[in-house]
């Protein structure tokens, strides 16, 4: 096959491409510009819940304060003291575990806010981002997607490579007379690279539900036991036997494992028998190497990359759906200027 011959097959596989998927492309890249700042956003639209400090009262102050405005079905799960105080709760039921989050204020322990984990405009970014709103097959569906995004930047780099002449060439505004078709050349070419990162720890992230059979049951998830033989009150008064010092986080007990666990900054955790009261201190284990799957859900989402690195993936998420309208546009015009051909 000659080079243009070639240069006309991956014209037509990058084409359909962007065309069929445009209106997959489009949400999910803009949604995962959003969440690449999700948290700083959330600070900026509730910055009511942004209150902090060490604990003034008894840990059962604030969970008695936010179980005032959880729900019957709500279950305690965790209390956090590290900067801002957060009661969380799970709601079980059919599938995933739903989550609720109460913001209390650490010097007197007033609700500050609620956030439920199927609610708001962030959480519905989550949804079609990571499964297209839907259940099921749809994170299989998001990967496929990726998959050909990867495709799609490769061919894509392909045919912004000069047929002739200096590379440079590549790099010129005016290489068409329309401007979609030369923003479409110019930024596809500087995205093709994060695009391919972005869409390859996509790919991994979804491989599992990609290559196995849909709808397979997932593992049972720990949910916190009801009514422990030791209440909180009773593990806080156990827990004040041992020197912790400020207590960071404490984790009620689950149907998987049947203990209270206290963490502090000072001392290792301490963990308390939910049935019987026993309660030893662990030894903390020296830290584990993260996963390869930790490290590409890292890539994909930003976390703990810098601000460099973060904008990146903003921008790679803006570009791609900018592309996939020029292209619409670019197909577009083609078809008419054959039609008017023809004619």
């Amino acid at each position: 096959m000659s080079k243009i011959a070639l240069r006309k097959a991956w014209f037509q596989v990058h084409k359909w491409i962007g065309l069929i998927l445009a209106i997959v492309i489009i949400p999910l890249s803009l949604t995962g510009s959003a969440l690449v700042w999700d948290e700083p956003i959330q600070q900026m639209l509730h910055p009511e819940r942004q209150a902090s400090g060490p604990m003034a009262l008894p840990a059962t102050a604030y969970v008695d304060a936010a179980r005032a405005v959880l729900r019957p079905d709500e279950s305690l799960s965790r209390l956090d003291s590290d900067g801002a105080v957060k009661v969380t709760a799970i709601k079980s039921g059919k599938g995933l575990p739903q989550r609720a989050t109460v913001y209390l204020d650490p010097a007197n322990a007033r609700v500050l806010g609620v956030e439920r984990s199927g609610e708001g405009i962030f959480r519905l970014f989550h949804n079609i981002h990571g499964q297209l709103l839907v259940p099921g097959v749809g994170r299989a569906i998001v990967g496929w997607v990726g998959a050909a995004m990867l495709i799609s930047s490769l061919t894509g780099l392909w045919l912004w490579w000069p047929l002739s002449g200096s590379v440079r060439r590549g790099f010129r505004w005016k290489r068409h007379r329309n401007t979609d078709t030369n923003l479409h050349h110019l930024v596809g070419f500087w995205v093709s690279v994060p695009l391919f990162i972005l869409s390859l720890t996509g790919v991994w992230i979804a491989a599992p539900q990609m290559l196995g059979p849909a709808g397979r049951p997932r593992p049972p998830r720990a949910m916190p036991l009801a009514s422990p033989a030791i209440t909180l009150e009773l593990a806080v008064g156990i827990a004040g036997n041992f020197p912790l010092g400020p207590v960071r986080s404490i984790s009620w007990p689950t149907d998987q494992k049947r203990a209270w666990s206290f963490e502090s900054s000072t001392t290792s955790p301490l963990t308390i028998d939910a049935d019987t009261g026993a309660a030893r201190l662990t030894v903390e284990q020296l830290p584990q190497p993260e996963t390869l799957a930790r490290t590409m859900r890292r890539i994909h989402d930003g976390t703990g990359l810098g601000f460099v690195w973060q904008l990146i993936l903003f921008l790679g998420g803006i570009i791609p759906a900018i592309l996939a309208v020029t292209g619409i546009i670019m197909w577009w015009r083609a078809r008419e200027w054959r039609s008017a051909a023809r004619r």
